[in-house]
């Protein structure tokens, strides 16, 4: 899978998010891309990672992994 600059830093965003840092601003359509790929969702508390993202992050960041 392929994600855009933005989509990448927004995945790292809330990834950090879950582990309860603070992050920088999370760009609203990069979210709803993410969203819409399974990677993010949005809930009462804004935007969150999925464990789908979880994996394509640590797919990202080690792709010889497979």
């Amino acid at each position: 899978m392929s994600l855009t600059p933005g989509q990448t830093i927004a995945l790292g965003n809330l990834s950090r998010k879950k582990a309860g840092e603070q992050v920088d601003w999370i760009n609203i359509a990069d979210a709803r891309a993410l969203t819409d790929l399974g990677l993010a969702e949005r809930n009462g508390g804004g935007w969150t990672i999925t464990p789908a993202g979880v994996a394509a992050l640590a797919h990202r960041d080690n792709p010889d992994s497979d």
